[in-house]
This record gives structure tokens, C-alpha cells and sequence, in this order.
């Protein structure tokens, strides 16, 4: 009976240690699967390696920024520039037109300086104003026709006021002393008028 006690101790012993056994390899395995695991994931937690990707960030960020102001600049710079080159230069197809006018006014000056017929100064001088008047229109610039119309504050300037020679003339122009202008719907210069009243 003693030797039936000690073999059921014996098996116990061996079960427990069996026990043991398995419970060190299972416990050897989780650690060796947690150490895998930080091997496998990229440290990440490092605070001092994400402080650094992030001012890598910051400064890319800033160095975009920069090459995008500089491009703004330089393009503001151009374009201020050509506005001013327009400015500058926009009469200068206006002038270059206006040059054969005066070319032929200076003809007309040397023909009336020379005592030429008068019959002849007064045509040159008609066809003078006549071409002049045409390159006007193709600038878009018209006469305002004033007299016998309604006053309008909006293209006349009345210069007096004059009593109407008839009562349907009152509030119209009588007279034009100075002829107004239009270029395309914006008045130029305004008509200088006698109104009626």
C-alpha cells in the first residue's frame, strides 16, 4: 500500500511538473511573439523621431510657401509693369494716325504763307477737316448733336440762358458755342450751349 501511496504521489508530481512545464513554454512563447512583434511594428512611440518627421514637414511646407510667394511677387511685378507700359504707350497707334494730319496742315500753312488762290486753301483746309473727322469716327469719337434739342444736364453745359425767340424753344438748346463729344457711350467733353428760356 505504501508503494501504491507513492506512485500516485509520483504521477502528481509528474502531472504538476508537467504542468509547469507547459505553462513556461506557453508563457516563452507569448514573450517571444511580443518581442516579434516590437520588432515588426516601426517605432512610432519615438516622441524625439516624430518631433523630427514633423518640423521635416514644417519646413517643406514652409519652403512651398515661400516658392509660391515669390512666384505671386513676381507675377504682380509683371503685370504692374506691363499695365504701365500701357499706359505709357496705349496713344501711341492714337498718335501715329493723328501724324498725317498735320502732315497736311503743314502743307495748308506753307500754301497760305506762299499766297496761294483762296479758292484752293479753303478746299485743302475742308479736306483736312473732313479726313480728320473720319479718323475720329474710327476712334469711335463722335459729335453731339445740341441744337434745337432738349437740354440735358447729362452732355450739355449751359454757358447762359437766352429768352426763347419761341415758346416751344424753351428748355432746348438754341445755340452751340462749343461742340461736345462722345467716345463709344461716355461723354468726352461736354456740349457748351445757350438754353432757352
Amino acid at each position: 500500500m505504501h508503494n501504491y501511496d507513492m506512485s500516485k504521489k509520483n504521477k502528481k508530481n509528474q502531472n504538476d511538473e508537467a504542468q509547469v512545464t507547459s505553462q513556461e513554454e506557453v508563457q516563452d512563447k507569448e514573450s517571444l511573439n511580443t518581442e516579434q512583434q516590437a520588432q515588426d511594428t516601426p517605432e512610432t512611440d519615438d516622441p524625439e523621431k516624430k518631433i523630427a518627421e514633423l518640423e521635416e514637414a514644417v519646413e517643406n511646407e514652409k519652403k512651398e510657401y515661400l516658392f509660391l510667394m515669390a512666384d505671386f511677387e513676381n507675377f504682380r511685378k509683371r503685370t504692374l509693369k506691363e499695365k504701365a507700359e500701357l499706359i505709357k504707350n496705349g496713344a501711341e497707334s492714337a498718335m501715329r494716325d493723328l501724324l498725317p494730319v498735320v502732315d497736311d496742315l503743314e502743307r495748308a500753312l506753307e500754301a497760305i504763307n506762299k499766297g496761294g488762290d483762296l479758292d484752293s486753301l479753303k478746299e485743302g483746309v475742308g479736306l483736312i477737316y473732313n479726313k480728320f473727322v473720319k479718323y475720329l469716327e474710327s476712334q469711335h469719337v463722335t459729335a453731339i448733336d445740341s441744337t434745337g434739342k432738349d437740354f440735358d444736364t447729362d452732355v450739355h453745359e449751359a454757358v447762359t440762358m437766352f429768352p426763347a425767340p419761341d415758346p416751344s424753344m424753351k428748355g432746348k438748346v438754341i445755340d452751340t458755342t462749343i461742340k461736345g463729344y462722345m467716345i463709344n457711350d461716355k461723354v468726352l467733353r461736354h456740349a457748351k450751349v445757350v438754353v432757352g428760356s
